[in-house]
């Protein structure tokens, strides 16, 4: 039916005066069913009729509002219509649109396709730019006096359409849709809001300048509905920071600076924590673990970690934004608050032997994160504290250099070594030599490795320890003066970088960058040859079966000779021959060929010059011991125990004692496990080194099961993780595993029954999963979230409060490991694990979409609508989700387990039968509202079925406009859509 036509039918009504009903009833007549008036464009027919003179015609006005309450027309086609009148000369006919706008702007609704809801956002956009315009239309006229009393009555008409239309919050999600899906339209508002800014300066200061204020800042927060969340101000105490830190300066000193500052930023936005108190979280930690770390090499690496490390953490936390706020400002209020904790910071001098809090305040100067004025304001404050507090100088303690001061001189030391290890080492190899031995004495080896460990150049001064070993291979010529100089800068690197591997781990040492088979002569021994923890070693293995020539004249050379020759000798070849010479001088031994004496002049051989060699040999001693039966070990405990003996006799090499010390520490580390197995003691001599920290801790006799749930129950009671407390949990995750590990904690969560636990709970075990957050998120998600929900003789465990702290630890977990799975390599620590295989998700979840899973027929045996759940057939789009636009790699264990984790959610939130597992997935899904950013791309909502978004909007908590617009992927036209859906049907 032509537009003509139903120009003529309003005119025929108009002449003949129908009423409104009566125009309805002919119209219909007219007009067969088929088309609609919305395709009619009856409004817009309308509306042109209605306003052809200086005043609208009420009859057709009439007519046009008999349409809108009958729901003829779509409240988008009215808008749309109005929006294209632009006469607002004509002062009665604007009037009377504003008065249509009143019928239906506050509860502006539609219940159709998805199409039209998107219309509906469009029409509502344009609406928004005609109020605009006729807003700042009249807001110019003002200025004209004899027009100035009726335009400031239009302009206030104008201003409380605006107001109404905007007060509401579903308006105002319809607008950011429309904003996504038409940005040059978005553009014509800013500019109109520019225009209207600039006439507001006609109005003074007028209650309607106030008003147009309003709604000038409202229309200005549509961008950005999305990201504005309250900051928690009713808490002073953030476990989860405190442990994140903990466990960082305990367990991952060398580690890049940028995962911890990420999940940092991740625990602050989650739980909301205010700047200054997070900062000052952060600094209490750093002085608790000061305080608590065993004396020797830990204290030094604490040490580091808190003035050196975190320093320049902050300075990349300071990079993220802030909004209006300035950072400087925050960390001079954490520093504030840490000064009134008087006692915390009076033991960690006592500690520490120094004022730390004014070298800490200084390096934080020095980064540019504090003024000067506030750091010499801080720095009185405490000077003024410490009048009070007990003095540090006693006798014993005068004359000991505090560990921070060194530390700080140690990191620029560590710069000037590293230039010297460049230079070119045939040269002057006595100067090398020189450097070398200076570094050795006392605990300066261990001042520098913390403080190059601290700054990020550990990894460059072991690949320089490691080239400088190679070129102790070069012996063509070699006379003999330079014989003990090269044996000497081999032992020293030797020695030096197994003291690294064992005290900061050996992925510190190895090289991505070898060229192809030229891997480093202590790169090969190492991963072959070295006992560390966790792995076993087998004494046959050929790399401790070398040439047998070189075998046989090694064992003449240690048996006859007065001392080892050092002379053009191939101290590699000599390291990778001594496991085959000791089994060779062993089967001597105990046949009877060698007698005690002969044996303790071969080991006196052994360590005597070069104590690499003892090193090689205990080495091998340790996986043989391990292989023997009880009565089989006496004698190669023995000769470990000659080996550990220091020789203190006057022909040994320069630097002895210093190397010996390291020896021994290297020995005791690669004994430990084996001597606690045999339940042998050696007496290794005192080195001045700390033994072995946080070896050993799990008691004796007792199940491990018991001693995971004594050891959180504790830390719960306590409200904070400790160090010791974590490497409990780090050994027993290795031990259980990860499921296990897993497992137990979420039924001790599930145990706890009061509110304030509960929280507590998650925030703990939030930092204790940061052990090895990646695997223990997959064993949360895809096994133990999935048999809860599928198993309802469980459901009884998820009520309120456990049941709402599960679903808050389970989206931590899930946003921290998507947020850093594609970028954070695993730690040494975590890679001794074993890694859970992308077969394991495959067989639970199959890539092969048309075939049931094992989860889908999990959730069937709980459905009335099993077949419709497990049948081949599923339609894809119950199952659609952005991340399948996203084209996200389904193949990563982490990917799939989220994506069945959605469908799971969305077919209990789509079932007949609710109970508290359904109470759970709302949990879960408020919980990831809470904590999302704006823009969901990337997160882990895109892993939602968008059908599900529907399922939602019937949750009464859930039933929210910002909601729908947090949890749908608005960068997508289809999320958009099926926003647009669920907030026009609100």
């Amino acid at each position: 039916m032509k537009v003509v036509n139903l120009k003529q039918a309003i005119l025929q009504a108009w002449k003949e005066r129908w009423s409104d009903y009566q125009w309805a009833i002919n119209m219909k007549r007219f007009f067969p069913r088929g088309a609609t008036w919305d395709i009619l464009n009856l409004a817009e027919a309308l509306l042109e009729q209605a306003m052809i003179g200086p005043s609208p015609n009420p009859l057709i006005l009439s007519y046009l509002k008999y349409a809108i309450s009958s729901q003829m027309v779509s409240y988008s086609t009215v808008l749309m219509a109005i929006s294209k009148f632009d006469d607002f000369s004509r002062d009665l006919c604007v009037q009377s649109l504003l008065e249509i706008m009143d019928m239906f702007c506050d509860r502006l609704s539609c219940h159709g396709k998805a199409e039209e809801c998107i219309s509906l956002c469009r029409a509502l956009l344009s609406a928004l730019t005609w109020l605009l315009r006729c807003a700042t239309f009249y807001a110019e006229k003002v200025k004209d006096p004899l027009e100035q009393a009726a335009a400031e009555n239009q302009l206030k008409m104008c201003l409380e359409r605006l107001e109404k239309v905007l007060s509401s919050t579903k308006n105002r999600a319809l607008i950011h849709i429309a904003k996504l899906e038409e940005t040059s339209s978005w553009s014509t508002v800013e500019q109109s809001l520019v225009k209207l800014g600039e006439n507001l300066n006609n109005l003074g200061s007028s209650p309607l300048r106030s008003q147009a204020d309003d709604c000038v800042s409202l229309i200005k927060s549509i961008p950005t509905m999305l990201s504005v969340h309250s900051e928690q101000l009713n808490k002073t105490g953030f476990p989860t920071v405190h442990a994140v830190v903990l466990l960082e300066g305990t367990m991952n000193l060398t580690g890049e600076t940028q995962p911890l500052v990420e999940q940092l930023m991740m625990v602050k936005r989650m739980q909301r924590i205010p700047s200054p108190l997070f900062v000052l979280e952060i600094w209490k930690a750093c002085f608790v673990g000061l305080i608590e770390c065993p004396e020797g090499t830990e204290e030094l690496k604490w040490t580091a970690f808190t003035f050196l490390k975190m320093p320049q953490v902050l300075v990349k936390l300071k990079k993220y934004p802030q909004g209006d706020k300035d950072f400087t400002e925050d960390v001079n209020c954490a520093f504030e608050f840490l000064l009134k904790l008087t006692p915390l910071l009076d033991k960690a001098d006592q500690r520490c032997n120094c004022n730390c809090m004014s070298l800490l305040l200084q390096e934080c100067s020095k980064q540019g994160l504090l003024s000067e004025a506030n750091m010499n304001n801080l720095i009185d404050k405490r000077a003024a504290d410490k009048e009070n507090s007990p003095s540090l100088k006693s006798a014993e303690n005068a004359n000991i250099q505090p560990n921070p001061g060194l530390i700080l001189r140690a990191e620029p030391t560590v710069t000037n070594i590293l230039k010297t290890m460049d230079a070119d080492h045939s040269k002057s190899p006595e100067g090398l030599l020189g450097v070398l031995g200076h570094m050795l004495s006392g605990k300066s080896l261990d001042l520098l490795l913390a403080a190059a460990a601290a700054t990020g150049k550990l990894k460059s001064f072991a690949r320089k320890f490691v080239k400088l070993n190679e070129f102790t291979k070069q012996i063509t010529g070699e006379i003999s003066k330079s014989g003990p100089v090269r044996a000497l800068l081999f032992d020293i690197s030797f020695l030096m970088l197994c003291h690294v591997a064992q005290t900061y781990g050996s992925e510190v040492i190895l090289s991505d960058s070898n060229p192809p088979g030229e891997v480093p002569f202590f790169e090969t021994w190492m991963l072959t040859c070295m006992p560390e923890e966790g792995k076993i070693l087998n004494p046959d293995h050929p790399c401790f079966r070398p040439d047998s020539t070189k075998v046989e004249s090694l064992v003449a050379l240690l048996n006859n000779s007065s001392e080892m020759k050092l002379v053009q000798m191939k101290w590699h070849e000599v390291c990778l021959s001594i496991s085959a010479a000791i089994l060779e001088i062993l089967n001597a031994w105990e046949n009877g060929v060698l007698n005690f004496e002969s044996i303790q002049k071969i080991t006196d051989n052994i360590k005597g010059k070069v104590c690499s060699m003892a090193v090689c040999a205990v080495a091998w001693l340790v996986a043989h011991v391990r292989m023997l039966g009880l009565d089989e070990r006496d004698k190669s405990l023995q000769m470990i125990r000659q080996l550990a003996t220091p020789l203190y006799g006057e022909n040994t090499l320069q630097f002895y004692n210093e190397r010996v010390v390291i020896m021994s520490s290297i020995l005791e580390h690669m004994c430990a496990d084996v001597l606690q197995q045999t339940a042998t003691q050696i007496k290794f001599p005192s080195t001045g080194m700390d033994t072995i920290p946080y070896w050993n801790l799990l008691p004796p006799k007792k199940p491990i099961k018991e001693v995971l749930t004594s050891v959180f129950t504790k830390v719960l009671e306590k409200g904070w993780v400790d160090s010791r407390s974590i490497h409990i949990f780090d050994t027993l995750l290795h031990m259980g595993g990860v499921y296990w590990f897993c497992n137990n904690l979420v039924k001790e969560l599930l145990k706890e029954t009061r509110k304030e636990h509960t929280l507590r709970a998650v925030e703990l075990l939030y930092a204790i999963f940061c052990l090895d957050m990646q695997q223990l998120t997959l064993t949360l998600l895809g096994h133990i979230l999935p048999n809860l929900l599928t198993d309802s003789s469980k459901w009884h465990t998820l009520m309120d409060p456990p049941g709402k702290a599960l679903a808050k630890l389970s989206v931590w977990c899930a946003l921290s490991s998507y947020s850093s799975h594609s970028k954070v390599q695993a730690s040494a620590r975590q890679k001794k694990r074993h890694r859970e295989d992308i077969e394991d998700y495959i067989s639970l979840f199959p890539l092969d979409d048309t075939q049931p899973s094992k989860l889908m027929r999990l959730l069937s045996s709980n459905e009335e609508d099993s077949n419709i759940l497990s049948s081949p057939n599923r339609s894809m789009s119950s199952s659609l989700s952005a991340s399948q636009l996203h084209t996200v790699s389904m193949r990563d264990p982490l990917n799939r387990v989220l994506a069945n984790l959605f469908l799971l959610i969305s077919s209990i939130l789509g079932a007949k039968t609710a109970g508290t597992h359904t109470q759970f997935v709302q949990w879960f899904m408020e919980e990831c509202v809470e904590c999302l950013e704006q823009g969901s791309r990337g997160s882990i909502l895109q892993f939602m079925p968008f059908t599900m978004v529907s399922e939602l909007v019937k949750v009464s908590t859930m039933s929210s406009p910002k909601i729908v617009l947090a949890i749908t992927d608005l960068s997508l036209p289809l999320g958009r859509r099926v926003a647009a859906k669920a907030i026009a049907a609100l």
